[in-house]
């Protein structure tokens, strides 16, 4: 089945983990923002993968009777790791395509804990918005204070002149996920 890119359907861009992570807290986390966008008709958009906290916020979309699109590189399929339940799930052949497929997909983009790919992600949505790419809201969910080195880093850049303060706030930074889906919905309640 083939997705059309539409704006009349919400849909969220979830960069994050193919593994839990160390702390329990992660997964929860993930699922519980996963229950609230179904609840709240967010479509996801994330990396197809059945894994990790990728996995688990799949699931919790699909199981709130929410819609969820993976987007995998063929590369990645033929390690067996893709959501078999997803709506919809969409193979490109580089991970260039796979960020350009999820973005045209989704009106916001939200980073969870996760490793180089989840960076990778955030900071080149970042970088569009800083140049002038899009304002679509992108947002990090700081569970229990994951990101907080990255925050002194981007402080930090600011600080030396190399990022001006007004693009530290391209970025909306959420403990909660309740806090982040209003973040991403122009702080409306989801």
């Amino acid at each position: 089945m083939g997705i059309a890119v539409t704006r009349a359907r919400k849909r969220l861009c979830v960069f994050c983990g193919a593994s839990l992570g160390a702390r329990p807290e992660y997964a929860e986390a993930a699922e519980n923002l996963g229950r609230l966008m179904a609840k709240a008709q967010w479509g996801l958009v994330y990396g197809g993968t059945s894994i990790g906290l990728m996995g688990r916020i799949a699931d919790a979309v699909l199981a709130g009777g929410g819609e969820a699109i993976g987007v995998l590189p063929s590369s990645l399929v033929e390690k067996g790791i893709a959501h078999p339940d997803l709506n919809d799930l969409l193979i490109v052949d580089s991970l260039a395509e796979r960020k350009q497929r999820m973005f045209d997909l989704s009106g916001a983009f939200a980073a969870l804990p996760g490793g180089f790919g989840t960076l990778d992600e955030l900071s080149e949505m970042l970088a569009w918005a800083q140049l002038g790419y899009h304002q679509k809201p992108v947002a990090l969910l700081n569970t229990g204070g994951y990101f907080d080195a990255l925050l002194d880093f981007l402080r930090h850049a600011a600080g030396e002149g190399l990022l001006r303060e007004s693009h530290l706030a391209l970025l909306g930074i959420a403990d909660d996920p309740e806090t982040l889906l209003r973040l991403v919905s122009g702080g409306t309640t989801p």
